[in-house]
């Protein structure tokens, strides 16, 4: 259960990171759904910034799980 804790987490946490870099630079755009999303392509920025507070929250909580 950690395991899986840590890969949804982390997956979490790199899918901000890559909706981040989509908005900000406008590059990595082949990895990131936010951006492909059409009820939230407005709020990309914001649903991409969530994503990774949500994913480096999980990765931290996940330490507290037992194996």
């Amino acid at each position: 259960m950690k395991k899986i804790c840590e890969t949804v987490g982390f997956l979490v946490f790199v899918q901000g990171v890559a909706g981040l870099l989509h908005e900000w630079i406008d590059w990595f755009s082949f990895f990131s759904l936010v951006p492909r999303l059409p009820f939230i392509r407005d709020y990309s920025l914001f649903v991409s910034i969530v994503l990774v507070v949500t994913g480096a929250a999980v990765m931290i909580a996940s330490d507290s799980v037992k194996e």
